[in-house]
């Protein structure tokens, strides 16, 4: 039996296509475009290609704007090798700004990310860059609070079956979404969050502008960007009706008595009371006191997806949830507490054991330097210029060479105008990907890789219990290579072939993946067969044995035993060095701080965007696939309106509108829904960037909500984007729909304009 996987799920082979495992109980959505995405021939890039105007010498002034010139493999590696040789030799390998990212594959060896970092450090280094687009509030904020990463905290989420058979109460503020619950890092067979969610026994209050968040679910249709207001108008009713847990804050918690001036007034004037919240969350006071009070009354999980840090101030709803879970005191017991990331992906509160399998080493990077991910626009414009994250001053680099492989920076980042103009300022772009996405058409060297589809690789997933052997499907479009023989070729180039191959060619790195992985395997008991009987049956199943997680638990059993890693050994309430670094955006305690665009502050017929992830794409990967093209209104991403929204209008269903603000414009077409606030529009995230000049107007054609987004560090402790921190207009398109030209792959000319 032959077998592929994916981040959206793992497939068996048959009659030159795919069909999802018998026993994934929900296959993803997502899928049904995947081949049909792959073998589209005018997305696909099929020869080594060199815009013309970097051969001309134009700096990047016309990327995006250019054509290409299709030249030899030879010739593009011997291109894209001098350009890294030369900006090494004139300005350092800190001049050189590498990105990418894991969701390229799902397979362990052609793992874009491990490659790139593997090849670069060995040719002297790279600025990196921090943390994730998807939790970079998280992964700054949690070991100052909780001493965890955020991929601890991930791991050892509360186990599904505990919150299932324990929880009586689930208060999620964002939801929990099958939509999101698609994907897993690295690979997935099953998907079973549904399947837990129809196993609850407890009553579920669904805080979210969308009751699309949690069907079914009581909803409280809050303001977006309101919900710290909530949580500590919550927490004020526990504390001033007696109901907090006052042994757990002062035994497992540090600074409850600065938060508890915070949240009855003594420190600041103003009591957080459920009167003060109403206004700003647009929930009836009573609604508040009453919620506190049964979840006081029942045993309670507080659960935040990744999706809600990612706003401006991202910070404070984690800190404000943990506060309130630490006063109902239920954290570190079975299916109660905090939880972060149900549903964000498959495998959060997965009862899975957690196996480390191998991944492709990848060295050290000579280079220190790195910025927050998200930070990629402000870098290019202000190099030199001082910046604050994670509690230290640093300096933006000057960088004169990008290297982007595995990833779309023109799908994931905020206010593309802005980045469209900042990438204009580096010497050289150079790309690998397998498509013309808005990064491949906006770099100088083009050099086309293998789909997951076109090469063998292995599915090694430390959060599921099944290996696959992944066969390719079809041969490589045009003249594709996958990244290690890419790098390889570079490296043979730049002279440090043997170093980075190791004496194996792709086939030799395969077999020592799986030699590492049955060497992991014997130490955590586990049998794997030998190559060849994995080849040839596709697939192990580890015997699976359910190991459930409570998070926190040791701590919150024996605190003096196992004290957390933070600055008083506990959950710290008030942590006094995100105090003392005195930031005007992430003060040392939870706190409501009005956002930066937000309904409470917007003008006249304004409504809040949410752009939240799609539900028949990955990102923006397959959006040429048959999935999301059907599912498209006119070639355009829907959007989603209230009825009375789009009444008020007169826009109408299926109507293509214009969405805009003071930083750019989309065209969208139009759904209606009642599942939405009437002062909200819903526009996935991921249509393939378009911009266009329409009668002497800015537009993005597709639908890319990253055309409107606000881009701004959500604090200056983490510097994480600030997505869901939108304002926009919307009103019908009257003019001619304009053709896409993401439809079409870019034009190509004998030799330079």
């Amino acid at each position: 039996m032959k077998y592929t996987a994916s981040h959206w799920g793992a497939y068996r082979i048959e009659n030159g296509d795919i069909r999802p495992l018998e026993d994934d109980p929900m296959p993803s959505r997502i899928g049904r475009g995947w081949v049909s995405a792959a073998r589209d021939r005018n997305s696909r890039i099929l020869r080594p290609a060199i815009r013309a105007g970097w051969l001309a010498g134009d700096g990047g002034a016309k990327r995006a704007k250019d054509d290409y010139v299709e030249v030899s493999w030879d010739r593009a590696i011997a291109l894209a090798a001098g350009e890294l040789d030369r900006v090494s030799t004139d300005h350092g390998n800190g001049a050189i700004f590498a990105g990418s990212y894991g969701w390229a594959s799902a397979g362990r060896f052609h793992h874009a990310q491990s490659q790139m970092r593997r090849f670069l450090n060995l040719a002297g280094g790279f600025v990196s860059a921090r943390d994730t687009y998807s939790h970079a509030a998280a992964e700054v904020f949690f070991p100052h609070v909780l001493g965890l990463t955020n991929r601890d905290v991930q791991d050892n989420v509360t186990s599904w079956p505990l919150v299932a058979e324990h929880c009586t109460l689930l208060v999620t503020f964002g939801g929990i979404s099958g939509r999101t619950a698609q994907i897993n890092s690295s690979g997935t067979a099953t998907h079973e969050v549904e399947h837990w969610l129809g196993r609850l026994k407890a009553r579920v209050v669904n805080v979210s502008p969308q009751r699309s968040d949690y069907p079914g679910a009581d909803w409280l249709a809050i303001r977006p960007n309101t919900d710290v207001a909530l949580m500590l108008a919550l927490a004020h009713t526990l504390l001033t009706e007696g109901l907090h847990d006052e042994t757990f804050l002062a035994t497992r918690t540090s600074g409850w008595p600065e938060f508890r001036a915070y949240l009855d007034g003594s420190a600041d004037g103003q009591a957080k009371t459920a009167d003060w919240a109403a206004p700003v969350t647009d929930i009836g006071a009573d609604t508040i006191r009453d919620l506190a009070r049964t979840m006081a009354a029942n045993r309670t999980m507080i659960a935040l997806p990744w999706g809600l840090q990612r706003a401006d101030h991202g910070e404070q709803p984690l800190w404000a949830g943990l506060a309130l879970a630490a006063m109902l005191g239920q954290i570190g017991q079975p299916g109660t507490g905090f939880g972060f990331g149900y549903g964000s992906t498959t495998a959060v509160g997965r009862p899975a054991r957690l196996i480390p399998w191998p991944s492709v080493p990848q060295g050290r990077n000579p280079v220190r330097d790195y910025i927050p991910v998200a930070r990629i626009a402000e870098m290019l414009e202000r190099p030199g210029d001082g910046y604050s994250y994670n509690l230290e001053t640093r300096t933006y680099p000057d960088i004169r060479l990008i290297y982007w492989c595995g990833g779309n920076p023109f799908h994931h980042h905020q206010d593309l105008r802005r980045l469209d103009a900042a990438w204009t300022r580096p010497e050289t772009v150079i790309v690998h990907d397998h498509s013309w996405t808005a990064t491949a058409r906006r770099a100088d060297i083009v050099l086309p890789s293998t789909s997951p589809l076109e090469r063998e690789d292995v599915m090694l997933t430390r959060r599921d219990p099944t290996l696959l052997w992944m066969s390719a499907l079809n041969d490589p479009a045009g003249e594709a290579q996958n990244d290690h023989d890419i790098f390889r070729r570079l490296a043979a180039e730049l002279g440090f072939e043997e170093a980075f191959t190791e004496g194996r060619d792709t086939e030799d790195w395969l077999g020592w993946m799986w030699d590492e992985a049955r060497k992991v395997g014997e130490a955590h008991g586990i049998d794997l067969p030998d190559l060849r009987t994995f080849r040839a049956t596709g697939r192990f199943d580890v015997p699976r044995a359910e190991e459930t997680r409570i998070l926190m638990q040791d701590f919150v059993a024996d605190p003096d035993a196992k004290p957390l890693n933070t600055e008083s050994g506990k959950i710290t309430l008030f942590n006094r060095a995100i105090a003392a670094a005195a930031l005007p955006d992430c003060p040392g305690h939870p706190a409501w701080m009005e956002p930066a665009e937000s309904l409470l502050n917007a003008a006249p017929g304004a409504l809040h965007l949410i752009s939240g992830q799609p539900a028949t794409r990955l990102h923006s990967q397959n959006d040429r696939g048959a999935e999301a093209l059907a599912d498209k209104i006119d070639g355009r991403e829907p959007c989603y309106l209230h009825p009375d929204t789009a009444a008020a209008r007169d826009i109408t269903e299926g109507q293509i509108v214009r969405i805009f603000n003071s930083r750019g414009a989309c065209l969208a077409g139009v759904r209606l829904t009642d599942d939405i606030r009437p002062d909200c529009i819903a526009l996935a995230t991921g249509a393939w960037y378009d911009p266009a000049e329409i009668d002497g107007e800015w537009l993005e054609l597709g639908g890319n909500p990253n055309a409107v987004t606000l881009d701004k560090g959500c604090s200056g402790l983490s510097q994480g984007n600030s997505a869901h921190t939108a304002t926009v207009f919307v009103e019908p398109w009257t003019k001619p729909v304009p053709p896409l030209s993401v439809d079409r792959p870019p034009r190509f000319v004998d030799r330079p304009a």
